[in-house]
């Protein structure tokens, strides 16, 4: 069977770019080589992600694939299709295609035999793998199906680490066991599951019926109870395995059979939408209902032309006298009442109308001594923009902004008042929670309408493994029928517009407005301008000082009804009603009687009403008939009546008004102060010069410089299968990063291939100048003993010249020549001593690698000294490697190679060469089969010492994989994972191996 690392390997570039196209996070940051990919690809962040945006029957197909897939349990297309209960035709359509989608995105892939690396090999078996991989070409920013349907025979693999994901028990069920007597129990053997099932009495029956759907572990009875013998009865037919002393288990097998084979109890489809909508099952739903286009985009004009309206109070409000900002950041709860009140909404309105200025950069804290919320320089700018611009601003804000506007009132965990504007209120989900709901409305057809509940059914069928909270949804629909965006439960054409626009229509970012005014056409603005009408500039004044606007102001009318008048209602017209008050602050602003009654007269429709008329007069008579100046002020009058009892008033008290002469009062506070006491106590002065001149002073209002910014664009909702084409710009890019990596992934490999023939020269040096070490030895011992028997003549000149032979043949083969065997008359005992001294070489512990067959395939200036070494280990006897049994010729020292490797081992239960560093930095090499690869840490057991291994990654020096080695029967242990497991998990078997932990 081909690794996940060689099975990515050998698909072709225009698989590989699918690849990428369908999980954007493995090519952010882009990988080194393709086992920094692979090893990405099977990261548990990356399996999260890809997990997280498919949609139910994905999730089901893969969840089936990881339930039935063992070590011994082949798994097909037919199995998966038995296993969901598809029976008619579009349920198995409906499996085929999440299948197909499941390959696309690498969750699931086909069993296929080895690949080899070499580059040539590889193009000659690419042809025939195609079909089993995941599909390019047409679908690689659609459905995700692969480019041909492999043959449902072929087996079927989960990723490396994906079982992992679906915790202890997929789909309910046990986990196969590496022993045969598991969780699959003694039960498991062919043709007695379902024998031993209709024997099974009535009240066990329960019992079993209980644990088949999941969880499979079970608390024991009491003792002596029916339950306690019923359990009993199926522990001794093996229905149940034993667990700890409180838990049993439903073996697999069991389960399976009780299921009818079935690993989920119904197949997940696509809920009922209305008609017209992408699903088209079901017709209409209950509460669905459809609406005009025109009341539609009638409703979203009237919201939209509300939020701008708003939003503009608020930066007029604020410039005049900004908001205070708390110590802890944000907008206090009394300020946030003063703006509802001033804005006439409620509170959760209030919040969104200040966040989305906030958001949008039109007000920020001015970061002073006493720091106070402040309009920025760029708010002249909006403000003079026509409405549908402005909107647009608004509602692009909204929609890319990670602020979660409808937190703001209530309590995070230590009780607190959560505020307006408060720093702690990002949400970075939030951007894609906004861009779900609106794709689910855009998903049916125009004008037809979903509550909170029915979109909260289409998010958990798209992502069942990220459903948002339900309240988050209602609230996303909330904020975005404030703005406009939904009308009525539909989404309106503007709201279609910026969905396309902000998330851009290739899937890639949208357009991106700045904060200045240019030539670019916005396709929002222009579609709100749709919905809006035109504007009307005219309105008919009555004679009970009202006016009515039958539409929408113009920006000249608008600007007379604010500086004039007060609003008395909104709807189809606009209703408005002149007061003294309103007159007056006219006036104040600078306009004289004469210039405010032409006006008036310039947008009505006939006369200007006498009433109106005497109004103006009257307010324009009275007005500046009191006058201030500065003491810091003053005020004087021409009759000192009307200056009677102004000093004695306690609620001016604070002015220190002083009487300087009859008609003259003295002031300690600013003219503008003096002037607003006056005004709020129902008098009408104005304020004069040095040379006594009436001056129109002008309103103090407030910038501050905001930082300037850009609306991020939002990222798609389901950036593993979203169904959005991808850009052509992203499409070129990543086929361009395809060929790259296959470049550095045959640098690397030839990377390894030299550090390897260097290791084999040095290690075949090495063992040469042993051996004529031990030649010499074994001379020098013959000497000796011949000496100290007395031997002389011709036994000691056989000896001497038996290890003068070996001992030359060795010099001869260091220095180049090469001996063709053993010299005559060598005698065994040298023999023995230079093959038992060599036969203790340890293999190499060279990072990187794990040593090489050697002398095998070296080329180059090295052919010679190796050659040369083997020759002068054949003279001697002797083996010139010392690897052990089983150990492969390349291993890695790159640690996302090194990690992605230790996770296939884990999926395939195979052997590593580990090299581990040990708390003095001293290396070691284990021989292990790895258990799990979690949170930093590697479990894995030794069968040499009998051990659990527990060692933190980043003392691993390098990872060598041990093909098709499998362990020793007489150490081979089940071990259960401590680390995923809890008590109701069956406890180790007797003998279990020890453990040791190497952080």
């Amino acid at each position: 069977m081909a690794t996940f690392s060689a099975y990515l390997r050998s698909r072709s570039d225009e698989e590989l770019v699918a690849l990428l196209l369908r999980r954007p996070d493995l090519a952010t940051p882009s990988p080194s080589t393709l086992s920094s990919l692979a090893a990405r690809a099977t990261s548990r962040s990356s399996l999260e992600r890809a997990l997280a945006g498919v949609d139910a029957a994905v999730l089901q197909v893969v969840e089936a694939v990881v339930a039935l897939h063992g070590p011994s349990d082949p798994v097909t297309a037919d199995d998966v299709l038995r296993a969901l209960g598809a029976t008619d035709a579009a349920d198995v359509a409906l499996v085929r295609d999440a299948l197909d989608r499941a390959r696309g995105l690498l969750l699931v892939r086909p069993d296929a035999p080895d690949v080899p690396d070499d580059p040539d090999a590889r193009a000659g078996t690419g042809e025939a793998a195609a079909g089993a991989g995941a599909g390019a070409g047409a679908g690689a920013g659609g459905g995700g199906g692969a480019a041909s349907a492999p043959d449902d025979d072929s087996p079927l693999v989960p990723a490396p680490g994906l079982a992992e994901l679906f915790g202890p028990y997929p789909a309910g069920l046990a986990r196969p066991s590496d022993a045969g007597d598991g969780a699959d129990g003694p039960a498991a053997r062919p043709g007695t599951v379902g024998a031993l099932l209709r024997e099974v009495p009535p009240g066990a029956r329960s019992v079993l019926d209980a644990l088949a759907w999941g969880p499979p572990v079970g608390v024991l009875p009491a003792p002596r109870t029916p339950a306690r013998e019923a359990v009993q009865w199926l522990l001794g037919q093996g229905l149940l395995v034993p667990g700890d002393a409180r838990h049993v288990l439903l073996p697999r097998a069991v389960a399976l059979a009780l299921r009818e084979g079935r690993t989920h109890r119904t197949l997940a489809r696509h809920p009922a939408v209305p008609s017209g909508g992408v699903g088209g099952e079901g017709g209409f739903a209950s509460r669905a209902g459809a609406l005009s286009p025109e009341v539609v985009a009638a409703e979203s004009g009237r919201a939209a032309e509300q939020v701008v309206r708003l939003v503009a109070g608020l930066v007029r409000a604020w410039e005049i006298e900004p908001a205070p900002v708390l110590r802890a950041g944000g907008l206090g709860v009394r300020e946030l009442r003063r703006v509802a009140g001033r804005l006439e909404v409620d509170e959760t309105e209030a919040a969104l109308v200040v966040e989305l200025a906030g958001a949008a950069g039109l007000v920020v804290d001015d970061e002073e001594e006493t720091p106070s919320f402040a309009p920025t320089a760029a708010v002249d700018e909006w403000l003079a923009a026509e409405l549908p611009t402005r909107w647009s601003t608004l509602a692009r804000t909204w929609l890319s902004t990670a602020r979660a506007a409808w937190l703001v009132g209530t309590r995070d965990d230590r009780g607190v008042v959560r505020a307006a504007l408060d720093p702690e209120l990002v949400r970075p989900w939030a951007p894609r929670l906004r861009r779900s709901v609106l794709g689910v409305l855009a998903d049916v057809a125009p004008g037809v309408t979903l509550d909170a509940a029915q979109v909260l059914d289409q998010l958990t069928w798209r992502t069942p493994r990220s459903v948002p909270p339900e309240h988050a949804v209602a609230a996303t629909l909330r904020e975005a029928t404030l703005l406009g965006v939904v009308a009525a439960g539909a989404l309106a054409p503007a709201g279609r517009a910026l969905l396309t626009a902000v998330t851009g229509s290739d899937g890639g970012p949208g357009l991106v407005l700045e904060r200045r005014a240019g030539p670019v056409a916005d396709p929002v603005a222009e579609a709100l301008a749709g919905a809006l009408g035109a504007t009307v500039d005219e309105m008919l004044l009555q004679a009970d000082l009202t006016g009515v606007i039958p539409g929408r102001p113009s920006p000249a009318l608008e600007a007379l009804v604010e500086r004039a008048a007060r609003v008395e209602s909104r709807g189809g017209a606009l209703t408005v009603r002149f007061t003294p008050e309103s007159v007056r602050a006219a006036l104040d602003a600078g306009t004289t009687a004469d210039e405010l009654l032409a006006d008036l007269a310039a947008h009505s429709r006939g006369p200007v009403p006498q009433p109106l008329e005497y109004l103006v007069r009257d307010a324009a008579r009275r007005h500046g008939r009191l006058r201030a100046g500065a003491i810091s002020s003053y005020v004087r009058a021409e009759d000192p009546a009307l200056l009677a009892g102004l000093v004695e008033d306690t609620r001016l008290a604070p002015l220190g008004l002083v009487r300087l002469a009859p008609t003259v009062l003295g002031s300690q506070g600013s003219t503008r102060e003096l002037l607003a006491a006056l005004r709020d106590r129902g008098l009408a002065p104005v304020a004069e010069g040095a040379n006594g001149q009436i001056v129109h002073a002008e309103r103090v209002v407030r910038r501050v410089h905001g930082r300037s910014r850009r609306l991020a664009p939002v990222s798609p909702a389901h950036p593993a299968d979203d169904g959005a084409p991808p850009s052509a710009a992203r499409r070129e890019r990543l086929a361009a990063l395809v060929p790259d990596l296959r470049r550095a992934e045959e640098v690397q490999r030839a990377a390894r291939e030299a550090d390897r023939l260097a290791q084999a020269r040095a290690l075949e040096l090495r063992e040469a100048q042993q051996r004529l070490v031990d030649a010499e030895r074994a001379r020098t011992a013959s000497d000796e003993r011949a000496a100290a028997q007395g031997v002389d003549g011709p036994g000691t000149g056989s000896a001497n010249g038996t290890m003068s032979a070996a001992a030359r043949g060795a010099s001869s083969g260091t220095a180049g020549g090469a001996s063709s065997g053993t010299a005559p008359g060598t005698s065994d005992a040298a023999a023995r001593a230079s093959s038992g001294s060599t036969a203790a070489v340890p293999p190499s512990t060279a990072p990187g690698t794990a040593g090489a067959h050697h002398g095998e395939g070296v080329t180059g200036p090295d052919a010679g000294n190796v050659g040369t070494a083997a020759a002068a280990a054949r003279s001697t006897g002797t083996a010139s490697t010392t690897r052990p049994a089983g150990e492969p010729a390349e291993g890695t020292a790159d640690p996302a190679t090194a990690l992605g490797i230790l996770r296939e081992a884990v999926a395939d239960r195979a052997q590593v060469w580990v090299e581990l560093v040990d708390h003095h930095g001293v290396p070691q090499r284990r021989l292990v089969r790895p258990l799990r690869v979690d949170a930093g840490r590697l479990r894995a057991v030794d069968a040499a010492r009998d051990a659990e291994l527990t060692v933190a990654v980043h003392r691993i020096a390098s990872v060598t994989r041990v093909p098709s080695a499998p362990e020793p029967p007489a150490t081979e242990h089940t071990l259960p994972d401590t680390s995923t497991h809890d008590e109701h998990d069956p406890p180790a078997p007797p003998g279990a191996p020890t453990e040791e932990t190497h952080d």
